[in-house]
């Protein structure tokens, strides 16, 4: 999942987060997976509440695992960070630059299995192993 603002990467703060946009991370994500014998869905909002229900819809349709990168709903969405908490599945939570260096910690992490910052775009690899190797468990 992709939160709000990634459909902005590339073209704004890129001496934060480069210049690669969410459709090149989004291509990385599809070869990680791949690599990996993952299927993976790939999902973008700067909606709250479709992210929640996209969360929601995902248990019923019997996903293992989730990888959000939330964005802009990292701090004060609680409605977000419940839903994470409430999913049956674990979540990862991905970051393509460390967060903590520009302020607050995340509040969704709180609610996630773990946390993958500073990365970029190999965040989102190291993620799709932790969850594979999580679940082989």
């Amino acid at each position: 999942m992709q939160g709000a603002g990634m459909n902005m990467r590339g073209k704004v703060q890129t001496e934060i987060f480069g210049t690669m946009t969410m459709d090149e991370y989004n291509q990385n994500i599809l070869k990680y997976a791949k690599e990996l014998e993952i299927a993976v869905e790939i999902f973008h909002s700067n909606i709250e509440g479709e992210v929640i229900n996209r969360l929601y819809a995902a248990i019923d349709q019997g996903f293992d695992a989730a990888l959000i990168n939330p964005a802009g709903f990292s701090r004060g969405y609680p409605a977000l960070t419940a839903a994470i908490g409430q999913v049956s599945f674990p979540v990862i939570e991905v970051h393509i630059s460390n967060p903590i260096r520009r302020g607050p910690v995340s509040d969704t992490a709180a609610a996630c299995l773990g946390v993958v910052a500073g990365y970029g775009v190999y965040g989102y690899y190291l993620a799709l192993r932790g969850l594979k190797e999580t679940r082989k468990k």
